[in-house]
C-alpha cells in the first residue's frame, strides 16, 4: 500500500464508501491520514466495575457473562449483557443493535467506554463504545487482567472523534486508519528543515500523524495537530508568496500616464469632498497605474466607505490613456447598482458605460468593444465578450467569483499585455487572516465614512418590545418619505424542525401585510424573484413607491435607497457580525438618521453580548476581530464566506502560527528553496 494510492484499495472500501469518503474530501490512503480528528472523547480512565461511581467516563474490561435480546411492544430491541472483571458485575445496554448478540457471545473479552449511570443501586452502562479483545488467556484476578492494554482502538485511550458523513461513523474511520497507518508511516518523510523545525519548536511528520490519530494525552493531540496546521498554513502562504513574484517578475502590463488637469477635472466634478483615506488610496492606485508591472491591489473599505468613486478614478484614468476598463460584480442588483453609479459620475466626463449581465445586454457585440467601461457579473467571463484594449478589471466583492472566472477575465488583455487588476472587499477581514488570504495583494484601506453621514443608531430589541417596534417603524415611514427594510434569513418556511421557528421572508410578507402594515405599502424581494420583477421592485422602492421592503440578505449588498432610514433584521443571531454590519449598511445612506433593530429568538448570553457589540461599535474590522474570537472563522462572513479558503486543520483564529508560517515561507523563498516540495498535488483554493 502507498500513499498515492487510490481510497479503494484499503481492505474492505469498496466504491460505496469510497463514494461516502469523497464527500468528507479524501480519496487517496494519504488523505484519509489527513483526515483529522476534531475532537476527543477521555476512556482512558482504566477501572474495576467495583470501584465506579455514577456520572464517571470509564473504561472496564471483563468477559461476557450473558447477553440476549428483548423486544419491547415499541419494537426496540434492546440488547442487555452482564459483565464481570472478577471484582464486580455491571449490566451494559444497547439499543436496535441485534447482531451484538452473535457478536458478543457469553465468554468473550471485551473492552467497553462509557458514561456510568444509576438507576438505584443499580450501575450500568448505556450505549458504551465496545470492542473485543485480542487474548485468549484472559484470568481473574485484575494482577494479570488486561487493564493495562495498550493496543485497543475503541476504547481505553483518547478516542479521537473525525469530521463524519451519512454512512462514515468514526468507529469506522478509526477501524481503517488503524489498519493503513502502520502499513505507510515510513513513506511519511519529514520535509521541513530542521531551522524551522527548532525555530518553531515542531516535532517531526511522522511523529505528527501518530499523535493525532493516537495520542496518550491531549498535550500530544495538540503537538500533533500544530505541526499539521504549520504544515497547511505554510503552504498557503508559499503559494501566495509564488503568485505574488510570479505576478511581479512575468506579467507586463501598459504603464499609464496620469494627467493631473484630467485628475483634478475629475475630483471636481463629484458632487462631494473624498476623505482623506480616498485619497491616500487613490494615489497609492494612480502610482500602481504608472508601473510597467500589472498592479494587483485589494482596496477594502468599509459599507459605504466610497469604494466605488475610488474605482472610478482608476477607470477614469485607464480611459484617459486610450484603453477600456471592466467592472465586474456578483450579483445583478450590484452589477445595475454599479452601472447606475458608474454612469453618473463618468457620464458627464465624456465616458461611455456599458452594462452585461447574465439576463440582459445593455449593449451589442460590436457596440461593446468600442464601451469605455463595461460593467457586469459573472457574465464578462464568457467568449463572446471581448474587448479592443483592455487596461484595467475591477472585481467587487471578488471572494465570491471563483479563481477560474477571475483568471478569464484578467486573460482578456490584448497584444500580451495583462490588465491592471483592483479587487475590492466591504467584508472587513481581521490583519493576520487577511495577509494569508490576500497575502499577494498590495492593500489599500478605506477607514472613513463620507463627511456628513450619521452613525446608525442600532438596537438589540426584547421579543416583548416587538409590538412597539411595529409602531414605531410605522410612524416613521408612514406618509414620509422614509422607508425600510424587513430582513428575514429564509425565503419560505422550513419543514426541519430545527428551522420552524426562524421567520421566512415569504410568510413575514403575508402576515405583516395582513396583520400588522395594512395600511402600508409593502414589497417583497429574494434571490428566486425573476430579473424584470426585481428591477420593477427596486424601480418601486427608488421611486418611494414601497414603504417596507420584506427581504433575504439578497439586499446585503448593491441597494442604495437614501430615503430608507430602518434596518430591521429577524433571527440576528443566524448572522455572522460582518454580515449584519453589511445589512445595517444598507441605511444610512442619505443625511437622515438612520437606524438597525436586531431581533433574536435567542436567550443565550454568549449570542446577545455578540448581538449588542453592534449597538457599540460601527466599524466592520473590530466586528470582525470580534467574531473572530466568538465564533471562529467558520462563521466569520456569514454567507459571504464560501469563496474563501477553507483550512481542514489549521485555524485563522491562530494568529501566532499565521505569522510563524508567513516567516518561514518568506525564509523559504530567500533561501532560494526548491518549493515544490513544500506543495501539495491538489490544488488549494486561495482567491487571486
Amino acid at each position: 500500500m502507498k500513499l498515492a494510492d487510490p481510497v479503494d484499495t484499503i481492505p474492505f472500501v469498496g466504491p460505496g464508501y469510497a463514494w461516502r469518503l469523497k464527500k468528507l474530501g479524501v480519496n487517496t490512503v494519504k488523505d484519509l491520514l489527513y483526515h483529522i480528528p476534531n475532537r476527543y472523547q477521555d476512556f482512558s480512565l482504566l477501572s474495576n466495575i467495583s470501584t465506579l461511581q455514577p456520572g464517571e467516563e470509564v473504561t472496564i474490561q471483563g468477559q461476557i457473562l450473558s447477553i440476549e435480546n428483548i423486544y419491547t411492544r415499541k419494537r426496540i430491541v434492546i440488547q442487555r449483557a452482564q459483565v464481570s472483571d472478577g471484582e464486580g458485575v455491571i449490566e451494559a445496554t444497547w439499543f436496535n443493535q441485534p447482531f451484538l448478540v452473535k457478536n458478543l457471545p457469553p465468554g468473550t473479552m471485551v473492552s467497553l467506554s462509557g458514561k456510568v449511570k444509576a438507576s438505584g443501586s443499580r450501575r450500568s452502562l448505556v450505549s458504551p463504545e465496545y470492542e473485543k479483545l485480542r487474548t485468549t488467556n484472559y484470568a481473574f484476578p485484575k494482577e494479570t487482567s488486561l487493564l493495562r492494554t495498550g493496543d485497543t482502538v475503541h476504547t481505553g485511550r483518547l478516542v479521537p472523534i473525525y469530521p463524519e458523513t451519512e454512512g462514515l461513523s468514526s468507529k469506522w474511520l478509526r477501524s481503517k486508519i488503524s489498519h493503513t497507518l502502520p502499513r505507510v508511516i515510513e513513506e511519511i518523510s519529514e520535509y521541513l528543515p530542521e531551522e524551522l523545525l527548532a525555530r518553531f519548536k515542531l516535532i517531526s511528520l511522522q511523529d505528527a500523524i501518530k499523535k493525532v490519530h493516537y495520542p496518550k494525552s491531549l498535550e500530544e493531540a495538540l503537538e500533533g495537530r500544530r505541526r499539521l496546521a504549520f504544515d497547511e498554513l505554510l503552504e498557503y502562504q508559499l503559494k501566495s508568496l509564488i503568485r505574488k513574484n510570479e505576478w511581479k517578475e512575468k506579467k507586463l502590463s501598459h504603464k499609464l500616464l496620469v494627467n493631473q488637469e484630467k485628475m483634478l477635472q475629475f475630483i471636481n466634478s463629484l458632487p462631494f469632498n473624498l476623505t482623506d483615506s480616498q485619497r491616500r488610496s487613490g494615489r497609492e492606485i494612480l502610482r500602481d497605474l504608472k508601473k510597467s508591472q500589472p498592479m494587483n491591489r485589494l482596496l477594502e473599505g468599509d459599507v459605504g466607505s466610497g469604494k466605488t468613486v475610488v474605482a472610478a478614478l482608476a477607470c477614469y484614468m485607464a480611459v484617459q490613456n486610450g484603453f477600456q476598463a471592466t467592472f465586474m460584480a456578483p450579483t445583478q442588483i450590484l452589477a445595475s447598482q454599479h452601472y447606475v453609479t458608474l454612469n453618473s459620475i463618468l457620464g458627464p466626463l465624456g465616458v461611455s458605460v456599458g452594462l452585461v449581465t447574465g439576463g440582459r445586454r445593455k449593449a451589442k457585440s460590436e457596440k461593446r468593444k468600442k464601451i469605455d467601461v463595461l460593467v457586469g457579473t459573472h457574465a464578462l467571463v464568457q467568449k463572446s465578450v471581448t474587448f479592443e484594449n483592455l487596461g484595467l478589471v475591477v472585481i467587487d466583492e471578488q471572494h465570491r467569483f471563483g479563481v477560474a472566472q477571475r483568471a478569464i477575465l484578467t486573460q482578456k488583455g490584448s497584444g500580451g499585455f495583462s490588465p491592471h487588476v483592483l479587487t475590492m472587499t466591504a467584508t472587513p477581514i481581521p490583519r493576520t487572516v487577511a495577509l494569508t488570504i490576500y497575502g499577494d495583494l498590495d492593500l489599500s484601506t478605506l477607514d472613513e465614512l463620507p463627511k456628513g453621514r450619521l452613525n446608525i443608531k442600532t438596537w438589540v430589541v426584547p421579543p416583548q418590545k416587538r409590538e412597539g417596534a411595529y409602531d414605531w417603524i410605522r410612524k416613521h415611514v408612514k406618509d414620509t418619505d422614509e422607508q425600510a427594510f424587513i430582513v428575514c434569513p429564509l425565503i419560505e418556511e422550513s419543514e426541519k424542525e430545527t428551522m420552524k421557528a426562524v421567520r421566512a421572508a415569504t410568510a413575514e410578507f403575508e402576515m405583516l401585510s395582513r396583520k400588522v402594515f395594512p395600511d402600508l405599502r409593502l414589497g417583497l424581494l429574494h434571490g428566486k424573484v425573476g430579473l424584470s420583477e426585481k428591477d420593477e421592485i427596486m424601480r418601486k422602492m427608488q421611486g418611494g413607491e414601497i414603504d417596507i421592503l420584506v427581504a433575504t440578505p439578497v439586499v446585503e449588498v448593491g441597494i442604495d435607497i437614501s430615503n430608507a432610514t430602518i434596518m430591521m433584521i429577524e433571527a440576528a443571531e443566524r448572522f455572522g457580525l460582518a454580515q449584519l454590519h453589511q445589512l445595517r449598511g444598507r441605511v444610512g445612506r442619505g443625511a437622515k438618521q438612520s437606524y438597525c433593530l436586531l431581533f433574536s429568538g435567542s436567550s443565550s448570553p454568549q449570542v446577545v453580548m455578540r448581538l449588542k457589540s453592534l449597538e457599540k461599535t460601527m466599524s466592520g474590522r473590530e466586528l470582525a476581530e470580534i467574531d473572530l474570537k466568538m465564533r471562529g472563522m467558520g462563521e466569520l462572513y456569514g454567507t459571504l464566506q464560501h469563496g474563501f479558503p477553507e483550512l481542514k486543520i489549521a485555524s485563522f483564529m491562530d494568529t501566532e502560527l499565521i505569522k510563524a508560517t508567513r516567516f518561514a515561507a518568506e525564509w523559504l523563498v530567500e533561501q532560494k528553496a526548491d518549493l515544490s516540495r513544500f506543495l501539495s498535488g491538489s490544488e488549494i483554493v486561495v482567491p487571486n
